[in-house]
């Protein structure tokens, strides 16, 4: 449901550009990749808001721990963000023209950046579970700690075209998922705990 919408802000930059083909060259990726944040975090919100507390009660019942279930919603957003990313790609390369001679360099940051992305939208969703407002709280927690993904996979295409290595950038995205996924190991403990 999140893609047509992607696409179509993806399509608003040009809009409002123009159509001078080297500035959207210069900035396709930057702008590809934030909208993957953006729309990314409402999709891994809203894989979460379905559950209500007839279905969270059936899930202790079967003895299924808060930890299993952020680890099953991560598993579950990032397969959803790489479908989303990979759908946005062909949009991105007919609107911005970009140049795929480094494409190569791409391919570590689409996994990188979902397993981060849904790691930290299962770790929002535990945290705001219950809240009123978790659907406005949710991504006003998870945009600022998604920044350095943003950083990393807007800066690995840049890196790759003027022949610097990328690694610093990939290890930037690398470090951010493990920061994430182990925040997510803590804060399953003691909300197991409080639960």
């Amino acid at each position: 449901m999140t893609a047509p919408f992607g696409a179509v802000a993806l399509l608003l930059v040009p809009l409002a550009v123009g159509s001078d083909t080297p500035l959207l060259r210069e900035l396709g990726p930057g702008v590809y990749w934030l909208v993957v944040l953006l729309f990314g975090v409402l999709v891994t919100m809203r894989q979460g808001a379905t559950d209500g507390p007839a279905q969270v009660a059936v899930l202790d019942l079967a003895g299924v721990t808060v930890g299993m279930r952020i680890g099953g919603r991560a598993l579950a957003n990032t397969v959803v963000l790489l479908v989303f990313e990979a759908a946005l790609v062909p949009v991105a390369v007919a609107l911005y023209d970009l140049d795929l001679a480094h494409w190569n360099w791409w391919l570590p940051l689409f996994p990188l950046v979902a397993v981060g992305l849904g790691t930290l939208g299962a770790l929002v969703d535990a945290l705001t579970d219950g809240l009123a407002a978790r659907t406005a709280i949710g991504p006003l927690l998870a945009v600022p700690l998604a920044v350095p993904l943003l950083l990393a996979a807007a800066q690995v295409p840049d890196a790759a075209r003027y022949g610097r290595p990328p690694w610093p950038w990939l290890l930037l995205a690398l470090t951010t998922d493990l920061a994430v996924v182990l925040a997510a190991v803590v804060t399953a403990r003691h909300l197991q705990e409080g639960g």
